[in-house]
């Protein structure tokens, strides 16, 4: 980097990349990946979520990792975010249990309920 012109461009690619990523009209999954759940297994569940998406050759859905999401008894935790806002919190997942969400909440729009966070803590 030679300049405070060019630092401003790389800003702005990268600025612009983001709001691609985050397009409003996606949905999007976001796994909890902080030590919690990790070690609860989060990294096959986000693999999961990455392979069915890729498998079904869905286009609008991005899957993405966040640090703790703050229940760390219920991990691993995913959050699914629809484009409308809607929120949807899955509690202690495994990949079965991902490609099941994708299958019936992103393909069918047909929520798991049994594997809310609202079931968890019945």
């Amino acid at each position: 980097m030679k300049s405070i012109e060019e630092l401003k461009a790389i800003r702005e690619k990268a600025l612009k990349e983001m709001s691609i990523r985050d397009n409003e009209d996606k949905t999007r999954i976001i796994v909890g990946m902080a030590t919690c759940g990790i070690a609860a297994g989060a990294k096959s569940v986000m693999s999961a979520f990455i392979d069915e998406i890729e498998k079904r050759n869905i286009r609008n859905v991005s899957v993405s990792m966040t640090g703790c999401i703050g229940i760390c008894r219920l991990e691993p935790v995913a959050e699914i975010f629809e484009a409308n806002g809607e929120k949807t919190t899955y509690v202690k997942l495994d990949a079965e249990k991902a490609r099941r969400i994708v299958a019936e909440h992103i393909v069918n729009q047909k929520p798991v309920t049994e594997f809310t966070v609202g079931a968890a803590e019945r």
